[in-house]
């Protein structure tokens, strides 16, 4: 009980003490506020949704038209925050929070795509994806086809995230590369294979946390798209867990290579793993005996190991690749174990508070 009761005071003080990640429409303050979402979803405590009609309200006029949007970026980032649109339609019945998720669909129908139909990561870096993206963006596409629009994309979404697997797993270990570039011109990919170098624990979690995700977003009803994605969750958590360090029991910054110099174990991909792997085992879809053991423990030993003096350390503040303004983002180890570390990043805190929902619904 006393880990709990650390991780309830936390994130209450964390709540409190908020600010907007970002002047615009966010990711970060996404990560937040679906943790908050699924604290509402579990515990029933109207503050935690009240908090993100709030923060919602300040930016999401009657016509839906998101006020601090980024229009024209085509950056798949911005896509995360919309996900809580609608569970602040189904709490308030404002019309205007569907209005909200009818603009940002018509955005994402005109988000550049790669030949074989993945969505870019970015304008900025044409022609590439990366596993960030499926997190920020599957997860909205498939609740809008639930709920709006018959499933009749499910193909769509299902065949996003079986490319992900063809061209980004390596079949030697189970993990997935961080980022493809299909014209294999960057100069961190691959020339054979248009892959970047190495693998990043927080890339694997975005991309677990999609698949939990997508899944729990899925009608069971049309089971061949729901088993294809359940499928590679399934293969995903089985190969993951094998890189599970033995006496912390977390992820290292560059999940294979724990020898290296400075590598160490990164808060916010173990708990995005945990999250994914408890969410899993109350869906159903992964094996309670399995996983339900694993999940509990990479989440307790976060708690022990990595919340300290009221603070969540030894997140990753941020890595990407390139573009080629930043010859140094080039997908090395190096570069990895390089970028800085930071306290109480929403990058960190969203997943926790998630993981802790689905330790509660335990």
């Amino acid at each position: 009980m006393e880990k709990i009761d650390r991780v309830e005071e936390y994130i209450e003080n964390y709540f409190k003490k908020y600010q907007n990640y970002k002047s615009y429409w966010n990711y970060e303050d996404g990560c937040v506020l679906i943790g908050a979402v699924q604290l509402y979803d579990i515990t029933g405590d109207k503050k935690y949704i009240e908090y993100v009609v709030s923060y919602l309200e300040k930016v999401v006029p009657e016509n839906g038209v998101i006020t601090n949007y980024q229009i024209g970026k085509h950056n798949i980032d911005g896509f995360n925050c919309g996900k809580v649109l609608y569970r602040a339609y189904d709490y308030t019945n404002d019309k205007k929070f569907i209005n909200a998720i009818e603009f940002l669909m018509e955005d994402l129908k005109k988000q550049p795509r790669t030949k074989n139909g993945n969505f870019w990561h970015k304008a900025i870096y044409p022609n590439q994806v990366w596993l960030d993206g499926l997190y920020m963006a599957q997860p909205f596409y498939t609740n809008y086809e639930t709920r709006y629009n018959k499933s009749e994309n499910y193909s769509d979404i299902v065949k996003q995230f079986q490319n992900i697997r063809k061209f980004m797993r390596d079949t030697k270990t189970g993990l997935y590369y961080h980022a493809y570039d299909e014209s294999k011109t960057m100069f961190w990919a691959d020339k054979k294979t248009g892959l970047s170098p190495n693998f990043w624990l927080r890339s694997i979690g975005w991309f677990i946390m999609a698949l939990a995700d997508s899944i729990n977003a899925m009608s069971e009803q049309i089971y061949e798209h729901y088993r294809a994605l359940v499928d590679i969750f399934r293969e995903l958590a089985d190969d993951v867990i094998k890189f599970q360090d033995a006496q912390t029991k977390l992820f290292y910054q560059v999940v294979d290579h724990p020898e290296a110099k400075d590598n160490y174990t990164e808060t916010s991909g173990s708990l995005m793993i945990a999250y994914s792997l408890m969410k899993g085992v109350n869906l159903g879809v992964l094996s309670r005996e399995k996983f339900l053991d694993k999940g509990i423990e990479i989440f307790d030993n976060v708690v022990s190991q990595k919340l300290k003096d009221g603070k969540l350390t030894d997140i990753c503040a941020v890595a990407g690749l390139g573009p080629d303004d930043k010859p140094w983002r080039n997908g090395t180890v190096e570069y990895y174990i390089s970028e800085a570390k930071t306290d109480d990043d929403a990058k960190g805190v969203g997943p926790l508070i998630m993981a802790y929902s689905q330790r509660l619904a335990l």
